[in-house]
């Protein structure tokens, strides 16, 4: 009714909400994980948010929404069910916070995949926001104190010039929210692109799409041409090394040896661990024509690919549709390995649970077979980036 009153609107299944004077108390939270208590359930736990200690000057309308998903990463249903009618008066708060700030619920922050869940989710958020401000604070709503690693933390300056938060710099404090929204989730169901399912016609996000020119634009990365390619009709390869104990290529060396001497490859081996800055990693991922690969979290490098580019997973590992759906949610040209009979595994495989196993080996590609899948993909990657820039004049 005024404008010190509590606004709280929300999707029906309380995947995302927008807040105005939202208040949360945490003088009594406890940020310490219980005894024996994995991390990963810590940082999410369900009782964090405790009656009367998040809420505002509003009664809240529970019968509108329709929560059937309750997960922690599938809605904030844990965090906003407990929604008190509290003082939202700045006099009443110990910190009032005026910027703009966006929580969020965080997956893997080690791995590529998952954490570009994180990303594009969030970018998703903007557009239901409409404002795409780098002055804003994004919190992780993570209920420990404990250090937590995010080896691709740059991306962040492509949404924000403030560093990101964590719930536990507020401890002690009654604090005032002046504008918030609480991002859409890394793994809704139908969600974006965690829990995706894809028909197979669908090809070619425009959201996908435009995330991808949104980071590199923020980042300023730019796609740099190579004169002697250009005259000579090099298809650019990135081809990922593996520095972990399983899925590497134990004939590495020899395939990349093989594509250098074809004549028609400019070849980059890639190896990319944290003594590389994330930055100039999709630098390196954007200036490929194809990115090779095993199976594995880096190939969500290809995000970053220009429209006409292709991803060749050296093997998928029993795994078929994780970055096929990802390449064709990108609008990219995906291969595999297609003859088994010509691929060797060093040994059955480490893990206890069959269908995991070829995760938990390492594999030798027979060259001639390779080569023939790198030929007919150089073909296709001249093809449409031939007909995609005669389309763009």
């Amino acid at each position: 009714k005024t404008e010190k009153d509590t606004s709280l609107t929300c999707s029906s299944g309380l995947e995302t909400c927008r807040a105005q004077n939202l208040v949360i108390d945490f003088r009594r939270s406890n940020f310490k994980p219980k005894e024996g208590e994995r991390m990963a359930t810590a940082r999410l736990r369900d009782d964090f948010i405790e009656e009367n200690t998040l809420g505002g000057q509003c009664q809240l309308k529970k019968t509108s929404f329709n929560v059937k998903w309750k997960s922690h990463l599938q809605s904030w249903h844990a965090e906003l069910h407990r929604f008190a009618k509290l003082s939202a008066a700045d006099s009443d708060c110990d910190l009032v916070v005026k910027r703009p700030t966006v929580f969020m619920k965080m997956d893997a922050m080690v791995n590529m995949y998952h954490h570009f869940c994180d990303f594009v989710n969030l970018y998703a958020t903007q557009h239901i926001n409409g404002s795409f401000s780098r002055d804003v604070q994004i919190v992780d709503w993570d209920a420990t104190d404990t250090p937590s690693t995010d080896l691709f933390g740059q991306t962040w300056k492509a949404f924000s010039k403030h560093p990101v938060k964590r719930l536990h710099e507020f401890a002690g404090k009654r604090v005032c929210f002046k504008d918030v929204q609480f991002a859409l989730l890394p793994r809704m169901i139908y969600g974006l692109f965690y829990n995706m399912p894809i028909t197979p016609q669908c090809k070619g996000s425009g959201l996908m799409r435009s995330f991808s020119q949104f980071v590199l634009s923020r980042l300023q990365i730019k796609r740099t041409e190579d004169k002697t390619d250009i005259e000579k009709r090099r298809i650019r390869v990135a081809f990922l090394s593996r520095g972990t104990r399983y899925r590497n290529i134990l004939n590495e060396a020899q395939l990349v040896g093989a594509l250098k001497t074809a004549g028609e490859f400019s070849v980059t081996r890639v190896r990319y661990d944290r003594d590389l800055p994330f930055v100039e990693q999709i630098r390196l991922s954007h200036n490929a024509d194809i990115f090779v690969g095993m199976h594995g979290a880096g190939l969500t490098h290809m995000l970053f690919l220009p429209d006409w580019g292709a991803v060749f997973e050296a093997y998928n590992t029993e795994d078929p549709d994780c970055y096929k759906d990802l390449a064709h949610i990108r609008g990219l040209s995906y291969y595999t390995w297609e003859n088994m009979k010509k691929l060797k595994q060093e040994h059955e495989g480490h893990h206890k649970i069959d269908s995991a196993k070829a995760k938990f080996t390492n594999y030798n590609l027979d060259v001639n077979e390779f080569m023939r899948i790198m030929y007919k993909i150089g073909k296709d990657v001249r093809e449409r980036r031939a007909k995609i820039r005669a389309e763009s004049k």
